[in-house]
């Protein structure tokens, strides 16, 4: 009796170090896909920082403006990919998301972040600067920032896409993307986005781009199934 308690136990340790190694099970299933587009898109004009010498000197070449960035394969960088229906909203994370100001310019170009998540807008430069944003559902404010003060905290309490300015430096742009649940992705280089742990169901995914618009697709998840999807932009050259 002692050696079969012996056996089974010893059973149920490797059982367990087979599940440690292998990793828990995903929680659903993924989308996943690549964000392109086809045509010629518009050049990006070089920045010119001459009247902020400060932010000036940290490029060896003038940086390019960021609306349309674009990389290998005809690739589509800073578009948001997210679940539009069939998700319920999500309560928002303890983390807070962060918007930087370093070199003049925001970083990243696009910030995603969840209904009343908060909000940091951090300064790294070593001059001011007047963080604006554009919304048209949320509330509108306008805030100085100098140099060496503390970062600004704020929230947003409606999903929204919001334009972003700075108005010292009139060649700051950026994007807040302020959504409803936590199953979004922002493309960086080469396109790519991935939302993973879809419980079984029926979903609307769709794709926002700053200057190319949104497109939408419906995707039906299974089990721990990945289903792919991708996305094509025109490119607009004027």
């Amino acid at each position: 009796m002692y050696t079969k308690r012996v056996v089974i136990a010893g059973l149920a340790m490797l059982a367990a170090s087979v599940l440690a190694i292998a990793g828990p099970k995903p929680a659903g299933g993924t989308v996943s896909g690549k964000v392109t587009y086809e045509g010629t898109p518009a050049k990006m004009k070089p920045i010119d920082m001459s009247k902020e010498p400060s932010c000036q000197k940290m490029y060896p070449t003038p940086p390019l403006n960021e609306s349309v960035v674009t990389g290998s394969g005809n690739s589509l960088q800073y578009v948001v990919v997210y679940v539009s229906a069939g998700a319920p909203d999500d309560s928002a994370p303890s983390s807070a998301a962060v918007f930087t100001q370093k070199g003049c310019r925001y970083i990243p170009h696009l910030l995603a972040f969840q209904v009343n998540q908060e909000l940091k807008i951090q300064n790294e430069d070593q001059t001011s600067h007047n963080i604006h944003p554009l919304p048209k559902l949320n509330r509108e404010w306008n805030k100085s920032q100098p140099a060496g003060t503390p970062p600004i905290s704020e929230k947003y309490d409606k999903m929204e896409f919001i334009p972003v300015k700075c108005n010292v430096h009139p060649w700051m742009h950026g994007t807040f993307a302020v959504l409803k649940n936590s199953h979004f992705a922002v493309t960086g280089d080469g396109g790519a986005f991935s939302l993973p742990n879809l419980p079984a169901g029926k979903y609307t995914i769709t794709a926002y781009h700053e200057s190319y618009g949104e497109q939408s697709q419906e995707v039906t998840v299974s089990g721990s199934e990945t289903k792919t999807i991708n996305f094509v932009f025109k490119a607009k050259p004027y």
